[in-house]
């Protein structure tokens, strides 16, 4: 090999173990990567900087946006609450989550997903005493399983498929992948409700992370012909709320106590809970219920994007010793008080009526800026967002899932390429308001994005300098002059990657090695491309393999151990599966 060669490998080599270790950023890994090689004069700066507009790289940004607007106006939301229901066993519970995890993660990118459902699971969890530790890793694979079934499913298959045009190549069909996705889906499901059960840990105490000592009272108004009106308590799903009680029901000016679960809910119902943040977060997204707010709808009104914010009242306050209606909150402070908490004791009486004292704990309803305008006011002791607390705005659920179905078709169809698809959805979002335009560059994941492509660069290395060649001779050696066997060693070689950096990058590296290996062996590349797409998102093994493991580690109190047990046997069984039937599908 040339010594550009050799500096490619060293370079990627001290990359690979910068990600294991995790001392630095992944972004700034793989940037610092990039400029090695932009300086080392093994890239121009053509090549280097071509990963940022590749096609798969900006369809995965404008797919985040789309999901946004998804999740922003409370469709995932509306289907977690209408689909979890109440389980009758733990197998039944699992079947529950994974069935809609998937369905919504084959075209909504699984973060977004799985960051919606997390906290709706818990709640779930704790209302029917079912351990979470049973249910969270369920949930990260149900989203992996999910991804695996379409174009749209995973940012990786995006990217690889972006490497495929680069190529020359025709694009792979919004569809193509559900050859191997489903099967895969359906065995991994069958696993995880049968050995995948027994091997996962059965812990008794949820997880701490959504927990929230104070005790806030917090009324909520029933919505004039809303879908609650007309249910009962149970029915709407009122009654068992595990960390929210309801204390009482306040109609045309009379109080009805010890609420029964056959009580039906009539418009402007007034209902008192007691409860902790977490809890009225996920109230706050039950469509039919809107806060009690102390001046009316009016924030509501001037600002359709709000969220939730926690402050602490200081002596120097100019409302203590007022009520909260009497002060009028709202128009000195321009946000509206919809819950309040007193030295862990619950408050009685209406929310408007509450006279405020030093040292009260309120959660405000406000605009995302008001904590930066607050922050360091005299008047509050502590000024701190609530996170995930946007208020949903369901009457755009409906739309946001349409624009979504649009995509898809216009995508499978071929009406337009799937860039364009992805773009064009992503401006119906923020044009039509599901999605505002502060909500859609939060949503956009720019460290993932700089990762990616970056590591386009590192992947182009490989290749101009023969690196790749070379390192397909290696992968070759073994098997022989067997695709089949080969092609499980680039299985196997991506899944390994994949369980110690981030999928995406696993997954670029790896394209150039199985491109040349395939050309070595003078067959059709194509199976070799769908195994990497494939070994890069079916990674189950460790936390570190994908982004939603990492993120169901902690509320699941989940140990590195317990994904090795869980997730091993899946990697290979679905391994085993994939190799088996890739070659089927796409012949050599």
């Amino acid at each position: 090999m040339s010594f550009d060669a050799w500096l490619t490998l060293a370079i990627i080599v001290v990359c690979l173990v910068l990600l294991v270790l995790e001392k630095l950023p992944s972004e700034l890994v793989m940037a610092l990567g990039m400029v090695a090689l932009l300086t080392a004069g093994v890239l121009s700066p053509a090549q280097a900087l071509a990963g940022f507009s590749n096609e798969g790289m900006i369809t995965v940004a404008a797919m985040y946006i789309v999901a946004a607007g998804i999740r922003e106006t409370g469709g995932i939301d509306l289907v977690t609450r209408y689909l979890l229901g109440r389980p009758k066993s733990t197998g039944a519970a699992q079947l529950r989550i994974m069935l809609p995890t998937i369905t919504l993660s084959a075209f909504i990118n699984n973060t977004p997903v799985v960051a919606t459902f997390l906290p709706a699971i818990i709640t779930w969890a704790e209302r029917n005493n079912l351990s979470i530790s049973k249910l969270l890793i369920p949930l990260s694979y149900g989203a992996i399983f999910g991804g695996t079934c379409t174009l749209i499913g995973t940012s990786t298959n995006l990217v690889v498929n972006g490497l495929w045009i680069a190529e020359g190549e025709t694009s792979l069909g919004m569809f193509d992948l559900a050859w191997i996705g489903i099967p895969t889906a359906v065995v991994g499901i069958i696993y995880l409700m049968t050995i995948g059960s027994r091997l996962l840990p059965d812990r008794a105490e949820n997880a701490g992370v959504f927990d929230n000592p104070r005790e806030y009272t917090i009324e909520m108004v029933v919505a004039k012909d809303g879908p609650l009106i007309g249910q009962s308590i149970a029915e709407a799903g009122l009654r068992n709320l595990g960390s929210l009680f309801l204390v009482e029901i306040e109609r045309d000016g009379r109080i009805v106590p010890a609420v029964n679960a056959t009580e039906r809910l009539l418009a402007d119902d007034r209902l008192v809970f007691a409860g902790d943040v977490a809890a009225i977060v996920e109230l706050n997204r039950i469509r039919g219920l809107n806060p009690s707010l102390t001046n009316g709808a009016a924030l509501e009104r001037q600002y359709p994007e709000r969220r939730l914010v926690e402050v602490v009242v200081s002596t120097r306050c100019p409302l203590i010793n007022q009520t909260l209606r009497d002060g009028r909150f709202h128009t000195y402070y321009g946000a509206s008080v919809i819950a309040v908490a007193r030295d862990g004791r619950r408050l009685r009486g209406s929310l408007g009526d509450m006279v405020l004292k030093p040292a009260d704990t309120l959660l405000l309803e406000a605009r995302p800026v008001w904590v930066e305008r607050h922050r360091f006011s005299p008047d509050f002791l502590l000024v701190s967002a609530v996170q995930n607390s946007e208020a949903p705005r369901f009457d755009r659920a409906v739309l946001a899932w349409v624009i979504l179905g649009a995509i898809v078709i216009s995508a499978t169809t071929g009406i337009v390429d799937m860039l364009t698809a992805a773009l064009l959805g992503a401006g119906a979002m923020i044009g039509s308001a599901c999605v505002s335009m502060g909500a859609a560059r939060r949503s956009v994941d720019f460290p993932v994005l700089v990762v990616i492509a970056c590591s386009f660069a590192l992947g182009k290395a490989l290749q101009v300098t023969g690196s790749a060649g070379v390192i397909a001779e290696a992968v070759l050696e073994l098997p022989g002059e067997r695709p089949w066997l080969v092609l499980g060693c680039a299985y196997l070689l991506t899944s390994v990657m994949t369980s110690v950096i981030t999928n995406n990058a696993a997954a670029v590296l790896m394209f150039p090695i199985v491109l040349a290996a395939a050309e070595q062996l003078d067959v059709s590349p194509m199976p070799f491309v769908i195994s990497v797409m494939m070994a890069a998102s079916a990674s189950f093994a460790t936390p570190l393999g994908y982004q939603t493991n990492l993120m169901v580690a902690g509320p699941g109190r989940y140990r590195f151990a317990d994904f090795i047990r869980v997730g091993l046997p899946l990697n290979v069984l679905l391994g085993g599966i994939s190799v088996v039937l890739i070659p089927m599908i796409w012949p050599f």
